[in-house]
């Protein structure tokens, strides 16, 4: 069932525009869903084709569409006669060719105009399935056994990271109730190392649920680590990571924006800002994302961000640096929000990070989701 709503999200462009092609009356939402998924099947799963159109068709009554059993039975039938030619000419439009928005289109394309169609094409690719081996416990190597007497495939993408070729359920990962290994993309293992905590420091991880980024730090350095979030639910996250982890921190809910309300005014040596965002560098774990964005979204999230930044430099030490983190692969987001902090606080400067690209900017790929990181220093 997940696979065909995810598939169904992710090729929703394209699905549309074969869809169009088949029915000419608007549909009632239901049963355009219907038809949807269903097609979605026909063209990206294993299913067997006449398993597919009997159980939409039977599906149809439970939708409140028993009447049009017969619409759902010639459209899927004549989509499997003429698959080719209907997948052809979906093509023909950007959206159908992408399945993404025509604005979110144009904005990767402006933005990089060099490689915009790797980057919309990697963002409908199934994830990988990576982990993180807790290196103070074990090793990658000793964890490569454990999958594979599990009977399970792997390779090593990093020093910590190891991907998996098929995903399974956590409960059948070896070492991963024992705390010896977390499920997180290669590219957001990046943020504690590049954090550079060291013994003894007050580290704050200012937007921390559901604390695969904080249980890293933890595993690096001997820190005083404060765990900040707004939601309680997602909190109580953090907390679960943290007990299967063995690892100790301090748990606060509160705005990273207002540390009035939860700063007691002991700065921080390291502060790790991995902020809210419009998610477009992982898309493909949460394709209802682009579908459910608009243009101006990207707006709110940028003066959120400035707001934050801000807020969060005044709780850092002279000395001490801040990551600032997205998973957005739109610029103003990035590049455009390190330069405007960087232009309105002349005690910052930006450090370079040997392990990217010079502007920050981890464009997703097949190995790794889509990442932005910027280290700054206080003078």
């Amino acid at each position: 069932m997940q696979d065909a709503a995810y598939g169904t999200l992710r090729h929703l462009g394209s699905l549309r525009a074969c869809l169009s092609q088949l029915v000419r009356q608007p549909l009632q939402s239901m049963l355009e869903s219907l038809l949807l998924v269903a097609i979605y099947q026909l063209q990206h799963s294993r299913a067997a084709p006449h398993a597919v159109v009997n159980n939409a068709v039977g599906c149809a009554p439970a939708i409140g569409a028993g009447a049009a059993k017969g619409l759902v039975n010639a459209v899927l039938r004549t989509f499997l006669r003429d698959r080719d030619q209907v997948v052809e000419r979906s093509r023909a439009t950007e959206e159908g060719r992408f399945s993404y928005p025509v604005w979110w289109i144009e904005k990767v394309r402006l933005q990089y105009p060099t490689n915009w169609a790797a980057i919309l094409e990697a963002g409908n690719e199934h994830p990988p399935f990576t982990l993180r081996v807790r290196l103070n416990r074990t090793t990658p190597e000793a964890c490569l056994k454990m999958l594979e007497q599990a009977g399970l495939e792997a390779r090593q993408t990093g020093p910590a990271a190891l991907t998996l070729v098929h995903a399974v359920p956590v409960s059948e990962l070896p070492g991963f109730a024992a705390g010896l290994v977390s499920v997180q993309d290669g590219g957001a293992q990046l943020a504690a190392p590049l954090l550079d905590a060291r013994d003894g420091q007050r580290v704050l991880d200012a937007c921390a649920a559901p604390g695969g980024k904080a249980t890293h730090i933890l595993e690096l350095a001997a820190v005083r680590l404060v765990a900040l979030d707004r939601g309680g639910p997602r909190l109580q996250q953090v907390r679960e990571n943290l007990t299967r982890l063995g690892l100790t921190a301090e748990v606060v809910r509160g705005d990273a924006a207002l540390p009035g309300q939860w700063w007691d005014g002991r700065p921080f040596d390291r502060i790790l800002a991995d902020v809210p965002c419009s998610a477009s560098g992982v898309v493909r774990r949460h394709p209802d994302v682009k579908w459910l964005r608009r243009p101006r979204d990207i707006a709110g999230f940028a003066a959120n961000q400035s707001a934050l930044l801000d807020a969060l430099w005044q709780t850092l030490t002279r000395g001490g640096k801040l990551l600032y983190v997205t998973c957005s692969v739109f610029r103003e987001e990035n590049q455009e929000q390190a330069d405007r902090f960087l232009s309105h606080h002349r005690d910052a400067r930006r450090v370079p990070v040997s392990a990217l690209p010079e502007d920050g900017m981890l464009l997703p790929d097949h190995a790794h989701d889509g990442f932005f990181y910027a280290l700054f220093e206080k003078d």
